[in-house]
């Protein structure tokens, strides 16, 4: 027996893993050392207990019906406990003293668009086409223009997006953010395994079945990257946090950073008021005094369809993934990446058999494991949430063409809808539903829009202002 294969089975077998070397033989040189690179990579220990941990969703349950609503503010409402001007105010001090880092998360390919490639390419916007990733580059370069300050962009890819993702920016100069103030780093994986052995799988013959850890496999790859560190040394003390899928994000609103900010807060995240009690997005409750996320999949109905005394929902509070956080508490946080739970997902995993034929399922056959950011949240000193208006802060693209919702086209008419009312506040005679677009780097917002000395023509045709 050769001594590479000797010592993978020295790792697999205690874990009876070691099946994948089944094909061993008929592996090249360096097929050999590809497969040998993924088993080295992976945990199995870690794998087995997984596989055998309890139900994880029951405990989710149990704990989403003792749930009732989170502490909150809502942007630009005056009833606030700290009023909006204050808290626009302190996140103006808090962006022009340099404080601020923005953290992206762009993991995701396209295939449920039909797009074969990295979702931040998606061309979205409604009249230039821009993509996702130039949308969101160019408001970060829009905030740091407006408050005098470099701010640092940390892109998160996965293995399935990172190269062509680097390509991609590397081929649009970045889209103008400067280089030393750019970190793509990539997120880790974990194995898929066979639902009913717990088996891992094999992609094919010389490689593992591997999938992204998920979004809260961000906190390790953050650490693991040297962004964390270079985030410490420009003295960056909150990371706002979002996903590359949505083009309505504020990034770096300063009245959202003023609410964390003056709360003492660790983990602020921003929600929408819920219109159906069993909508599908994760639900922010609070429980003996700490915050949780419950995926909509694990809220019991009789727990979802609670109604408080004015007769809304008790549960109204839904997550859209824009989160703030303390540079410290993410540091602090490292050391107990372990702890983040693991959540199971039944998913269909193409992979190769017995007798390494190409089995593509029509049914789920496997278990996929994966972190999420949010799951941070009991861990806080203290946290907080902050509505926002969905029409105005939540476009998310998810769905190909044809869906109810979160399509293309949906996307690209919220989109219009928001800059037609920028375009009307600011004094302009916009024609119904006429396509138009403000680049960020034109104005980041309506005030700024309102502030520029424009001829106010009537707008009957689609208009990008760029």
């Amino acid at each position: 027996m050769d001594p590479l294969k000797r010592e993978l089975l020295s790792v697999l077998a205690p874990c009876g893993q070691e099946r994948l070397l089944r094909f061993w033989d008929s592996l090249d040189a360096g097929q050999r050392e590809s497969l040998a690179l993924e088993i080295r990579s992976i945990d199995f220990r870690l794998v087995a207990e997984l596989f055998r941990q309890p139900d994880f969703k029951a405990a989710m349950r149990a704990l989403a019906a003792r749930g009732t609503s989170p502490p909150s503010f809502a942007l630009g409402d005056p009833r606030n406990r700290i009023a909006p001007d204050a808290a626009r105010q302190r996140g103006v001090e808090s962006l022009r003293a340099g404080r601020v880092g923005v953290m992206l998360v762009a993991g995701g390919q396209g295939t449920r668009l039909g797009f074969k490639h990295p979702k931040g390419m998606f061309p979205i916007g409604p009249v230039s086409g821009k993509s996702l990733l130039q949308i969101h580059f160019e408001k970060v370069r829009a905030v740091a223009r407006r408050y005098g300050v470099r701010i640092p962009l940390y892109l998160m890819t996965s293995p399935e997006t990172h190269e062509e993702t680097v390509a991609y920016l590397r081929g649009h100069e970045r889209f103008g953010v400067p280089a030393d103030d750019l970190c793509v780093f990539c997120q880790g994986t974990m194995p898929a395994v066979d639902a009913r052995t717990g088996k891992v799988l094999l992609a094919d013959r010389h490689h593992v079945a591997l999938s992204p850890d998920g979004h809260g496999g961000m906190l390790a790859a953050l650490a693991r990257s040297g962004a964390m560190a270079d985030a410490g040394r420009r003295a960056i003390r909150h990371l706002f946090y979002f996903q590359v899928d949505n083009p309505l994000v504020h990034v770096c609103d300063p009245e959202f950073l003023g609410y964390h900010v003056l709360s003492g807060s660790e983990f602020t995240s921003q929600v929408v008021r819920k219109q159906e009690p069993t909508e599908k997005v994760g639900n922010v409750v609070q429980v003996d005094g700490l915050l949780y996320v419950i995926e909509y999949s694990d809220l019991p109905d009789d727990v979802a369809t609670r109604r408080a005394a004015d007769g809304s929902l008790e549960i109204w509070a839904g997550s859209i993934a824009v989160h703030a956080m303390e540079l410290s508490f993410l540091e602090r946080m490292v050391q107990a990446a372990g702890g983040l739970p693991f959540h199971q997902a039944s998913k269909k995993v193409a992979h190769v058999d017995e007798q390494g034929n190409r089995v593509q399922p029509a049914e789920p056959n496997a278990l996929k494991f994966e972190r999420f950011i949010f799951d941070l949240m009991p861990s806080a000193q203290r946290a907080i949430v902050v509505e926002v208006d969905a029409a105005r802060h939540f476009a998310p693209l998810k769905n190909a063409s044809g869906k109810p919702r979160d399509t293309a086209e949906s996307v690209r008419a919220q989109l219009s809808a928001v800059h037609r009312e920028w375009l009307r506040s600011a004094g302009f005679d916009v024609a119904g539903d006429v396509p138009v677009e403000i680049s960020p780097l034109f104005a980041l917002d309506e005030e700024e829009l309102a502030a520029r000395m424009l001829s106010k023509k009537p707008i009957t045709e689609a208009t990008y202002f760029g």
